[in-house]
């Protein structure tokens, strides 16, 4: 099991700080567009379109990180509780992957497969003049994204099951 953890672990933390880096290169474009728009009066689609794209993949590939390092949101009211104990926390989690974690993140796959296909048989680009081309690209990674926090939550499921099984032997 602990092979599997740091399997996954490794794959969504090199993908997560590859995706950080995304967030420099969005900023610069941002900057550069914005000169561009103000001080020369020169537009582009394409860059207002890849602001968005980088933005996305940001937030996409960057869900299963957030996931792992435990800077998701969560009502911490009750889990941050001091009555409870760390095998509740460890119960806790195990509930949620399993009841809503894995089961969202199915739907989200099997709803979003056909768009994604479609969006690949048809080479979907921009509607847009002058916007981006391989637009299905970008829907694609609807389908790593949630592939990825499944298979985080297979990592944070197999670590809370190796809680209990600590606490259960101590």
């Amino acid at each position: 099991m602990k092979a599997i953890i740091s399997v996954i672990d490794a794959i969504n933390e090199w993908i997560g700080r590859t995706a950080s880096w995304l967030v420099l290169a969005m900023v610069l474009l941002i900057c550069y567009d914005v000169a561009m728009r103000y001080f020369f009066h020169q537009g582009s689609v394409a860059l207002q379109e890849l602001e968005w794209h980088l933005f996305a993949l940001v937030f996409l590939l960057g869900a299963a990180y957030t996931y792992k390092h435990d800077d998701h949101v969560r009502v911490d009211i009750l889990y941050q509780s001091q009555f409870l104990t760390d095998k509740h926390r460890a119960l806790i989690n195990i509930v949620g992957i399993l009841l809503l974690l894995f089961p969202f993140c199915t739907l989200i796959l099997t709803t979003a497969w056909p768009f994604v296909e479609n969006a690949f048989y048809y080479q979907e680009g921009s509607p847009d003049p002058g916007g981006l081309p391989y637009r299905y690209l970008l829907k694609a990674s609807l389908l790593v994204a949630f592939a990825l926090i499944i298979l985080q939550g297979i990592s944070e499921l197999l670590k809370n099951i190796l809680k209990l099984k600590h606490q259960e032997h101590s």
